[in-house]
C-alpha cells in the first residue's frame, strides 16, 4: 500500500472509531437527546495529549509522521482492542514490512496434501486475498458449489456476501459476515492498495450493499477459534469448531479447518455426507 493510501485509511479508520464512540463510557453527556455516540475531534486530542490540528490533520490523512507513541496514545483514547491498536500502528508504519506475495491461484501440492489427509473434517486454504486455494473432500461435502464457481469468484468474503447457498448455510449469516469481514480488514491493513485485495474489494461494494454497509463500519477482529453453525440441507444443523493455522513454509495461506464440536454428533453427520459422495 502506498503512503498516501496508508494515511488515509487510517484517517478514515479513526474517524470512524471516534464516530462510534460511547460518550457515557468517557463520562461524557450525549451531545444531543438522540446522539449518545460519537466524540468531538478536540476530545480526542484531549485525552490523547495532542493538539487538535495535528490530530485533525491525522483524520484528513495529511503527510505527517505520528510518532508509535502518539499512535498508542490515540488507540487508548478511543478504548480500542489489542487487534485495533495493531491495525492502527501498521498504517502509522510500526509492524513488520508485509511481503507481497503473488496470490496462490492453488494450493501447492504439499498443502493440498495436507487439507486431504485432514478428511473428514471439512477444510480449506485462504490466499491473502482470501480466495479459496484448495479444499477438500470433507469441504465439498459441505459446500458443493466450491468446485463449480469460477477462479475469480472463489473468494471466501465473494461468496459470504453474494452466494444464495451459503447465506442459507449459515443460520447467523449477519454476524458472521460482518465478522468476517472484520477479520478480513485486520488481516489485510497493509495489503489494501495490493490489486488483488483492492479488485476483490471494489466488486464486493458494487455487488453487495451489505458488505459496502459493514465496509463503512471499520470493524477489526483477530482471529479466535469458536463454535460454528452450519445449516446443512442433507444433514440439518451441523456444530463445528472453526481453526486457523499457517504452514510454516507459506505463511502467506492459512488452512482453515472444521472439527465436530464436543458431543454435537456433527461427527455423524459429516460422515453421512461424506458417504453420500462415495
Amino acid at each position: 500500500m502506498h503512503d498516501s493510501e496508508r494515511r488515509k485509511e487510517l484517517g478514515l479508520y479513526l474517524r470512524a472509531r471516534r464516530d462510534q464512540a460511547l460518550r457515557s463510557e468517557y463520562g461524557l453527556p450525549p451531545i444531543s437527546r438522540k446522539r449518545e455516540r460519537g466524540l468531538r475531534r478536540e476530545e480526542v486530542a484531549f485525552l490523547s495529549g495532542v493538539s487538535v490540528t495535528w490530530y485533525t490533520w491525522l483524520e484528513q490523512g495529511r503527510d505527517i509522521s505520528p510518532s508509535r507513541q502518539v499512535l498508542e496514545a490515540i488507540a487508548r483514547a478511543l478504548h480500542l482492542s489489542d487487534t485495533g491498536l495493531a491495525y492502527v500502528l501498521s498504517l502509522g508504519g510500526y509492524a513488520s514490512a508485509v511481503i507481497s506475495t503473488p496470490v496462490a491461484g492453488s494450493a501447492p501440492p504439499h498443502v493440498q496434501r495436507l487439507l486431504d489427509a485432514l478428511d473428514p473434517n471439512p477444510s480449506y486454504a485462504l490466499s491473502p486475498d482470501w480466495g479459496v486455494a484448495g479444499w477438500n473432500k470433507a469441504y465439498a461435502a459441505l459446500y458443493p458449489n466450491i468446485a463449480n464457481v469460477s477462479a475469480e469468484d472463489r473468494n471466501l468474503l465473494w461468496l459470504v456476501f453474494t452466494d444464495p447457498y451459503v447465506r442459507n448455510l449459515l443460520p447467523d449469516w449477519d454476524v458472521t459476515s460482518r465478522r468476517f469481514l472484520a477479520e478480513f480488514r485486520a488481516e489485510t491493513g497493509q495489503r489494501l492498495g495490493d490489486p488483488d485485495v483492492k479488485f476483490q474489494v471494489e466488486r464486493l461494494k458494487e455487488a453487495s450493499p451489505e458488505f459496502q454497509e459493514s465496509w463503512d463500519q471499520y470493524d477489526i477482529l483477530g482471529f479466535e477459534s469458536r463454535e460454528r453453525l452450519f445449516h446443512h440441507p442433507a444433514v440439518g444443523v451441523l456444530h463445528l469448531e472453526h481453526h486457523q493455522v499457517s504452514p510454516s513454509d507459506r505463511p502467506d495461506l492459512h488452512l482453515v479447518v472444521y472439527t465436530p464440536a464436543p458431543d454435537s454428533g456433527a461427527e455423524e453427520q459429516i460422515a453421512r455426507l461424506m458417504t453420500s459422495l462415495a
